[in-house]
């Protein structure tokens, strides 16, 4: 007959192996789930097309956006734009312009800002609106056999 005391041990033994096995398998869990989708952050940057003294359109629409797809492809090889238009009052006037809306994700702020950098020159602008919103990324590829 066994002492209460062995009996004892391999219970805690037992409950070892289980958390340990337990662990485990969570660990190789999360490690999958996090091979196919990432925390990240999509950087939105709102263009504007006026110039910032005279207030008129420095390209013709079509040139703006050819222009910021150049500058694009040359930072990030790739982007995702919309159109929309813009407006402002500064109390009297009531300002309206061309903007283009840009998505950029799998990217650092610091890409970001040497885009905006060359944008803001180009499009002679004060500045443009850079928003940070953190999201999830997936690349997918669709189903696998």
């Amino acid at each position: 007959m066994r002492k209460k005391s062995d009996v004892f041990i391999i219970v805690l033994l037992v409950i070892a192996i289980v958390l340990s096995i337990t662990s485990i398998v969570l660990s190789i869990t999360k490690a999958k789930s996090s091979e196919e989708k990432s925390s990240d952050v999509q950087y939105v940057m709102y263009l504007g097309t006026n110039d910032k003294d005279t207030n008129e359109p420095v390209f013709d629409r079509e040139t703006s956006m050819e222009k910021a797809k150049e500058v694009l492809i040359s930072h990030f090889g790739g982007y995702t734009i919309q159109e929309a238009e813009g407006g402002w009052s500064d109390g009297q006037t009531v300002f309206q312009e061309y903007t283009l809306v840009i998505y950029l994700s799998d990217t650092k702020l610091e890409q970001v800002h040497l885009a905006a950098d060359e944008l803001v020159e180009l499009f002679h602008q004060s500045s443009v609106l850079i928003q940070a919103n953190p999201t999830t990324t997936e690349f997918y590829a669709g189903k696998t056999a």
